[in-house]
């Protein structure tokens, strides 16, 4: 998906939430997002609401991470190497 894209379904996602805050979303990217949706879990966060979206490159995922951090979303920039998958939760 196109940076674009991914920032749209990011931000359809937060609108119907009951919450609509920036600040109760993590945001992050990854290269698999089974295995990092599985490390938060065992982090005991709760990934209960969990969506991911492939993005077209890696630069892409850490545009839409970086303005949805700013907002404020919660996470770090940096993440994953190679990461071109953005996720939510």
């Amino acid at each position: 998906m196109n940076e674009q894209q991914i920032k749209t379904a990011i931000e359809a996602r937060v609108q119907i939430s009951k919450d609509k805050r920036y600040g109760i979303w993590t945001i992050g990217i990854t290269d698999n997002p089974v295995r990092r949706q599985t490390e938060h879990d065992d982090e005991g966060k709760n990934t209960r609401y969990w969506l991911s979206w492939m993005a077209d490159s890696e630069a892409i995922a850490r545009n839409v991470e970086a303005f949805f951090i700013e907002r404020g979303m919660k996470g770090g920039i940096g993440g994953d190497t190679n990461g071109n998958f953005v996720y939510i939760f």
